[in-house]
């Protein structure tokens, strides 16, 4: 049994708590592309205020320490960093498996033979669209062709490849084509990832919302691919929480199984949890990982059960979705303790339940509003 102790902030540590085996390095915020969708914040990190390469090789010593054994070198646009086959390095010397989450933009053949030496083991590569107009609609930017040449450098390259696509109004009813998509580029993985709504997809919510009937075609697709596709491609369908009426598990537990380190060294418990105020997140610049994972008011803040208030405290799903997500909670009602409004138990529910519904026009591409993710003021 885990034990926990009350320290004198009234907040509960737990002593019994157990070791992370993942680590979401945001290595820059800087971004070629501008998606309408991105879950950064809208406060970015500039890129003057970004950890140095040794410190980078810090933070991967310490994780591999902890038990850290994965990590996805992501932003943010990973390629801005003129030092990434040497962060690459430091993480593959720290024994810790290094995926890299790009959009592609900026992939050349001499660069990726140089992280491929660095020791990188797979590639996951962003996808808006499979149509190229539609898709650089969405990312604000041109980039289909960099990422269809990223495609090939990478199975060139031997390395595993997989495609993220982040799935909202605009593209949902693309999903036959973004599979096929997936098969002529090689990948051996698809994540469909229903939007989640934080940073600047929060913002652009209302461009963004699909309807209930789009989810349930979508699924649908997804499940008559998987049959086809058993033994040749993996269908990752990560559910749409806000249509679905469950709430998601909160990272697997608010600081249970992985941590994320942003561009400039403050570390979270979820890649959200920027947006949440008064957190006071610590940095790896001040504090061990050891010390910001076990012992930091920001990670103990949400652990376990003795926080939750009702209905998540008599609930039987609590050891299940850990009471949802507590950036979700925030977003909508403004308290990060109140029930994860996106369960159909939460006495909030009707804040989402009224985004679902709420009529739109027919036409998801003819004029989105798109505030697009930029940096600065």
């Amino acid at each position: 049994m885990t034990e926990v102790v009350t320290g004198v902030s009234g907040v509960t540590r737990h002593s019994g708590v157990q070791p992370p085996w993942a680590l979401l390095a945001e290595l820059s915020h800087g971004c070629p592309l501008h998606c309408a969708y991105c879950s950064n914040p809208t406060e970015l990190v500039g890129r003057s205020e970004e950890l140095t390469t040794a410190q980078w090789a810090g933070v991967f010593r310490q994780a591999a320490d902890l038990g850290v054994v994965q990590s996805h070198l992501s932003g943010g646009e990973p390629l801005l960093r003129r030092d990434l086959t040497g962060i690459v390095a430091a993480a593959d010397g720290a024994g810790i498996h290094t995926q890299l989450v790009t959009s592609g933009v900026g992939l050349h053949e001499k660069r990726l033979a140089a992280l491929t030496a660095a020791g990188l083991r797979s590639v996951q590569l962003s996808v808006q669209h499979a149509d190229p107009r539609a898709s650089e609609l969405i990312a604000g930017a041109r980039s289909f062709a960099a990422k269809e040449r990223a495609a090939r450098l990478v199975r060139e390259a031997e390395l595993p490849l997989g495609l993220n696509v982040v799935l909202h109004r605009a593209n949902l009813d693309a999903l036959d084509d973004l599979v096929e998509l997936g098969l002529a580029w090689g990948a051996e993985r698809i994540e469909l990832a229903n939007t989640q709504f934080y940073g600047w997809a929060l913002r652009n919510r209302e461009a963004l919302m699909p309807d209930r009937e789009q989810i349930a075609r979508a699924r649908e697709g997804v499940e008559r691919w998987r049959g086809r596709l058993a033994g040749r491609m993996e269908l990752v369908w990560v559910v749409p929480d806000y249509i679905d009426g469950t709430a998601k598990p909160c990272m697997g537990g608010w600081g249970a199984l992985s941590l994320t380190v942003a561009p400039d060294g403050t570390v979270y418990p979820c890649p959200a949890a920027a947006a949440l105020p008064g957190l006071d997140a610590p940095n790896v610049k001040d504090h061990r990982l050891e010390w910001i994972w076990r012992e930091s008011k920001t990670f103990n803040l949400y652990r376990g059960e003795e926080w939750m208030g009702d209905p998540c405290r008599g609930c039987e799903l609590r050891t299940k979705d850990f009471g949802g997500c507590r950036c979700q909670a925030y977003a909508l009602t403004g308290d990060a303790t109140r029930t994860d409004p996106a369960c159909h138990l939460s006495p909030d529910h009707a804040l989402v339940r009224d985004l679902v519904d709420r009529p739109r026009l027919p036409e998801p591409m003819a004029a989105p509003a798109y505030a697009y993710r930029k940096e600065g003021p």
